[in-house]
């Protein structure tokens, strides 16, 4: 029945749609090992170390980030509690022992990895020379080696997945921070008076000097059990990161920054922040000792702009490879559904943001990455031996990689990025067009040019709520890519039946006869008003389906883009657009040229035709949210028709391919026989 009330009313597409973001609750369930989400108790990271050994139940990846901020915590206060080779501060450096001792624990309690014997050797050589007192270049320097081997060893993820947003965190400090750290960061807020310890001071040249980017994230993220500083589990990750970044720079100089952007813009000390990464984890002291006060400069500089930093679709690609990295490691502990999920999310919130931009500077790249995702994420479904499914991810790591040294360079030229621009747009919105513009030609043939508004306004809200959740999913929601492609998915086999049964509508007035037959029928000589909202909502879904794809992917391709090519990004939009214009403009004056029969007849044609590539590109969106498995067969792939190498997608377009042209035959037997 309900099927019943769609085809008459067509009112569950636009339900639909409004329904979205309430989807995203069911579809972006917290994964097993996510921190909880209550708010901490006290905003105010404090100076003083973690807790020198997580819960038992805590995950590798958990434990490993927790070695790395003890580890940082050594190299940033080693100086309060040895000086000239003397202890200063006997219980500061009772807690460097200590934090070295537990490191050396954790690393022998984490799984298996072949650094692993290394590491440990590493820790107990760094717990030997805090015990001979060494300087504290020294010991920064081996904590260093060493947590960039656990980052290595553990896929430990140590930047932000894009390049955080400083206004925003600039507001959440004042109302989460600024109480306790004081409205500048100086450590003097109002509620901040008789803490013990007190919050960190952020003017602290001496002490921030060595502290890295990732260690505050670590602070926010871990807290400090002890101490009122909480663990901000409640914030996302975007938002822990921006703080990071935020607090980072508030003890800068000015004139530090100003120095910083003009080596910057000069071309020179770039090569030591070649990724977010990079930038994430680099010290003050560390640089400057490596590299000059340049180089000093130039972080201070580009830690107010981070998106100088990242490399342009590496943030994308950077997350697709540390959600691959969680996946593997959820596999290795036996948790095969995480372990899908994330490899779902690998390839929808990574990789795929940047298969446009990847497509015009090598393609074959971006298929065998596309098919080894699909061979991996089966795996996973299948149950195959670890040791399979380590060297899948292995190789998938590799061409990741490769990937990203492809988009690299500094982004994207002019004329990648104008065929990048032009290619996404003239490919998600021409089936869009074809079809509205095939509902405005009936209008027009029908001498219903009073129902035209109503068309038009259903792709403009198309448009603007299109527009609306992708803010919605960028500022308040964070819809996940599996809830994007179900949407997608099942959006266009939503559309697949609604084209269906006006292509059979359009096929059935094709006779003459009938047609006129049908224009008696109504009081107003043409269409009905139920009809004409029918199509509206046609339209309506025809082009919703498509915008918010659209714009995530032109989103992604601003960020890869270099400077230089960015106006020719704008130029391919403009021609992409024009070109969709003019083919609008094409098919409704051309239909016009046409007789009544053949104009029904080929529209029905057409839309029956897009009906079965929708079909094949819906199968496909929910394949690659994991909803249906995936069945590759050994056929070509056409993208532009919706035709993959699937055994379940090329069966349902079969099929219809055969309902309509069953359908077509005996509608036009049976109106023969009436006429």
């Amino acid at each position: 029945m309900a099927a019943g009330v769609f085809l008459r009313r067509l009112g569950l597409p636009v339900a639909l749609m409004l329904l979205l973001v309430s989807v995203r609750a069911v579809a972006a369930q917290p994964r097993a090992g996510a921190p909880a989400t209550s708010p901490p108790a006290m905003s105010a990271p404090a100076t003083s170390p973690p807790a020198t050994s997580p819960p038992s139940t805590s995950s590798p990846t958990t434990r490993a980030q927790t070695i790395l901020h003890m580890l940082d915590y050594v190299a940033v206060d080693y100086p309060e509690a040895v000086k000239d080779g003397k202890v200063a501060d006997e219980s500061e450096y009772k807690e460097q022992v200590d934090f070295v001792t537990q490191t050396i624990t954790m690393l022998g309690e984490l799984p298996a990895r072949a650094d692993q014997a290394a590491l440990v050797v590493h820790a107990k050589r760094l717990l030997a020379l805090v015990e001979a007192k060494r300087p504290p270049e020294e010991i920064a320097r081996l904590a260093s080696e060493i947590r960039r081997g656990v980052i290595t060893a553990y896929q430990v993820s140590v930047s932000p997945s894009r390049p955080p947003d400083l206004s925003a965190a600039r507001a959440l400090y004042a109302a989460r921070c600024g109480a306790c750290h004081g409205a500048d960061g100086q450590g003097d807020g109002p509620a901040g008076k008789g803490l013990e310890p007190a919050p960190t001071n952020f003017h602290d040249h001496e002490r921030m000097d060595r502290r890295s980017v990732y260690s505050l994230y670590s602070t926010i993220t871990l807290g400090v059990p002890g101490t009122p500083m909480a663990a901000f589990s409640d914030l996302s990750d975007d938002q822990r990161w921006g703080l990071a970044f935020y607090v980072a720079s508030l003890g800068d100089e000015e004139a530090a920054r100003r120095r910083g952007a003009a080596v910057w813009e000069l071309g020179r000390n770039r090569g030591g922040f070649s990724d977010l990464a990079s930038l994430a984890m680099a010290t003050a002291a560390e640089v400057r000792a490596r590299h000059g006060e340049d180089a000093a400069a130039v972080l201070t500089y580009l830690r107010t702009r981070p998106d100088l930093a990242a490399t342009p679709g590496a943030s994308a690609l950077v997350h697709s490879t540390r959600l691959l990295g969680e996946s593997l490691q959820a596999y290795r502990l036996g948790r095969a559904r995480e372990a899908q999920d994330l490899a779902v999310s690998s390839y929808l919130d990574g990789f795929e943001l940047v298969e446009p931009s990847l497509d015009a500077v090598d393609r074959s790249l971006r298929v065998t990455i596309e098919g080894e995702m699909i061979r991996y994420r089966t795996m996973l479904r299948e149950g195959s031996p670890i040791s399979a499914v380590e060297a899948q991810a292995a190789r998938l790591q590799t061409l990741l990689a490769e990937a990203q040294q492809a988009l690299g360079g500094g982004g994207l030229a002019a004329g990648p990025a104008f065929v990048s621009a032009f290619v996404i747009l003239l490919r998600e919105g021409l089936e869009a067009v074809l079809v509205v513009a095939a509902i405005l030609a009936l209008l027009v043939r029908a001498g219903r040019r009073d129902a035209v508004p109503a068309v038009h306004a259903g792709w403009l809200v198309a448009l603007l709520l299109g527009a609306l959740t992708w803010a919605l999913a960028s500022y308040v929601v964070t819809i996940s890519g599996a809830t994007r492609e179900v949407t997608e998915g099942v959006t266009a086999l939503v559309a697949t039946v609604v084209l269906i049964w006006v292509g059979f509508w359009m096929h059935d007035k094709s006779h003459a006869a009938r047609w006129s037959a049908y224009l008696r029928s109504r009081l107003q000589g043409a269409l009905g008003r139920r009809a004409t909202w029918g199509l509206a909502a046609v339209s309506f879904i025809a082009v919703y389906r498509e915008v918010f794809e659209t714009v995530l992917f032109y989103q992604a391709l601003w960020l890869q883009t270099a400077p230089a090519g960015r106006h020719a990004l704008w130029g391919g939009i403009a021609s992409a657009a024009a070109m969709l214009a003019l083919l609008s403009w094409l098919i409704v004056r051309g239909s016009l040229r046409l007789s009544l029969g053949v104009f029904f007849g080929a529209t029905s044609i057409v839309l029956a035709a897009l009906a079965i590539v929708l079909a094949g590109k819906g199968i496909k969106a929910l394949q690659e949210a994991a909803v249906l498995p995936p069945h590759p067969i050994a056929t070509p792939s056409v993208p532009l028709l919706g035709v993959y190498p699937d055994g379940l997608g090329l069966m349902l377009q079969l099929a219809l391919v055969l309902l309509v042209v069953a359908g077509f035959t005996w509608r036009t037997r049976a109106m023969r026989r009436a006429a």
